[in-house]
């Protein structure tokens, strides 16, 4: 039977028509006070509300192909698009020469993901449902490209160190870095997407077809989410120093913590959500899966794309704490995860670990304008 206009859209759960209110709002709002030349402080906060508000748009609109795209690939398109907000953000930082803010906004996202957000996932679904279980294989394979990740910054920033062997040298080995972990990323998709067919896969979609929003309300969403996210990203980074300065924060702190949680509402919202429905297989796949690409896929692109856009270049060579951190992260979560089971007080061990890392940013030097 055919369905009018507005028997689609009453489709969309009133959880989401208020997130999409919110969205609409929030990017008007921020559009009005950049043109009426507003503090830099109140546009700060209001688009970092409008890109987590179209960050979940994004993923509830992706969410919703699964009945077509199939259940794996569903996941893998969520974690991508999911991470449009910080590419634009890192995109417009990169143009007005925050290359500090870039760098540790791109090592917090991911270590927000991997951290925060699976640590608060374990926590509400370990005291909720006690001792939670997922396919422990897929985590191996993690595990690896993880170690990959961690590799990638690390053998950058120790051989363009001053008296290394490539000092002087750090944009050349960070565009060789870049495409292989381009190549490794796209080499590991046939196995992405072929878990259709393991048991918990269906998890990701919806239990029926028929709850699925048509094809045009889905691609028009994630179409408009991602011409606004454009917009508001730029308007974000464009008030993101003057507010920076007058709150007295470092350019680390801003990147580590405030940019990659404002970036990563999807995971924020629907690992959590699915841990707490005792899904964790759904929550770790799309946490950690977030993470991967933005290791293999989003960093290799921002740092292409920095060396041929001119301006400020993005390279792999980190400070040595963001790499140790990463290190650690990638060790930490490795040793919860790889047995295929988790608890809140794992979960806990995670968090406890992030506030730790965002504590060893917090004294550094405040951006100046």
């Amino acid at each position: 039977m055919r369905l009018d206009a507005a028997s689609h859209l009453r489709l969309i759960g009133r959880g989401t028509r208020a997130i999409a209110a919110i969205a609409a709002a929030a990017t008007i709002a921020t559009a009005v006070l950049q043109i009426a030349g507003a503090g830099s402080t109140l546009v700060f906060a209001v688009s970092a509300v409008a890109l987590s508000a179209l960050a979940f748009l994004v993923g509830a609109a992706t969410d919703h192909l699964g009945p077509r795209l199939g259940h794996a690939t569903t996941g893998v398109v969520q974690s991508a698009l999911g991470n449009l907000p910080e590419l634009f953000i890192g995109f417009f930082a990169l143009r007005e020469g925050l290359v500090v803010v870039v760098q540790t906004a791109l090592i917090g996202s991911i270590l927000a993901n991997t951290l925060l957000v699976l640590g608060l996932a374990f926590v509400v679904g370990g005291l909720r449902h006690g001792r939670q279980r997922f396919n422990a294989e897929p985590m191996r394979n993690t595990a690896i490209l993880l170690v990959l990740s961690v590799a990638s910054l690390a053998i950058p920033t120790l051989a363009t160190a001053r008296g290394a062997p490539d000092f002087g040298h750090a944009g050349e080995l960070s565009i060789v870095v870049s495409v292989v972990l381009l190549v490794v990323f796209v080499a590991s998709l046939p196995a992405s997407l072929g878990r259709d067919a393991e048991p918990g896969a269906a998890e990701v979609a919806h239990e029926s077809a028929s709850d699925a929003w048509p094809l045009w309300m889905s691609l028009g969403l994630l179409a408009l989410a991602a011409v606004a996210a454009a917009f508001v990203s730029d308007w974000f980074v464009a008030a993101l120093r003057p507010a920076m300065a007058g709150l007295g924060w470092s350019e680390a702190f801003v990147g580590l913590v405030v940019v990659a949680i404002a970036g990563n509402a999807v995971e924020n919202v629907v690992g959590i959500q699915a841990a707490a429905r005792n899904k964790s297989a759904l929550a770790v796949s799309l946490i950690l899966n977030s993470s991967l690409q933005i290791a293999l896929v989003l960093i290799p692109v921002l740092v292409l794309l920095s060396a041929v856009m001119g301006g400020s270049t993005l390279t792999l060579a980190a400070p040595v704490l963001l790499v140790g951190a990463l290190g650690l992260t990638t060790l930490l979560a490795a040793l919860i995860t790889i047995d295929g089971e988790s608890t809140w007080l794992e979960g806990l061990a995670l968090v406890g670990l992030y506030v730790i890392i965002a504590a060893s940013v917090w004294y550094g030097p405040p951006i100046h304008l």
